[in-house]
């Protein structure tokens, strides 16, 4: 399965409207890489063991690395999309969607893990379920590795090599994050374990 656009009933085309009217794809995606880079920069700096996952870190991850671009930056989107052939969740119910998943899924997680075994598990349910809701018009993948990365970082672990692997073996990935529709976590976690 190759890699593509998202797709909503409306189709905007391959350019997002954006704050600097950039009409080139290339534009588009080098301003996205830069506000992303600088996203990593803020959060590791600021990264500490009173650092917090909660819904509100994660909208502000999404804010500082696309604010400077989109209007829907730190958002969550209203539009629905699909990717694939695949529907995520309805935008009418994210914010009940996102909330049950800060409840169930992200908050049990913000403890101390006692083992690499435990953080694995909480790294790949948190990135597999994040993914499967994609709460974001835009940004959805970046902004859950860019986490994973500072769970690994918390916990005082190397980073992870995500975005080679999602390029490398794409379907893998993809079969990962549809299995968290069912709760099974399984070869996300083989993906993260592999990456450590």
């Amino acid at each position: 399965m190759a890699e593509e656009k998202y797709r909503i009933p409306k189709d905007e085309g391959e350019i997002l409207q954006n704050k600097f009217g950039f009409t080139e794809l290339k534009e588009l995606e080098q301003s996205e890489f830069e506000g992303f880079l600088f996203a990593y920069k803020v959060l590791f700096n600021e990264l500490n063991e009173e650092t917090k996952f909660n819904l509100k870190y994660i909208l502000r991850m999404h804010e500082l690395a696309l604010g400077h671009l989109y209007s829907f930056a730190g958002k969550f989107r209203n539009v629905n999309i699909s990717k694939g052939g695949f529907l995520f969740p309805p935008a009418k119910f994210l914010n009940e969607t996102m909330n049950e998943f800060e409840k169930n899924i992200l908050l049990p997680l913000n403890s101390e893990y006692n083992s690499e075994e435990q953080l694995i598990t909480a790294i790949a349910r948190v990135h597999a379920e994040l993914l499967f809701i994609h709460p974001f018009r835009e940004g959805n993948g970046r902004t859950v590795r860019l986490l994973a990365n500072l769970m690994a970082a918390k916990a005082g672990h190397k980073l992870l090599a995500l975005e080679n692997f999602r390029k490398e073996k794409f379907d893998d990935y993809v079969n990962a994050i549809q299995q968290a529709a069912k709760a099974d976590y399984s070869l996300m976690k083989k993906i993260i374990r592999s990456l450590f």
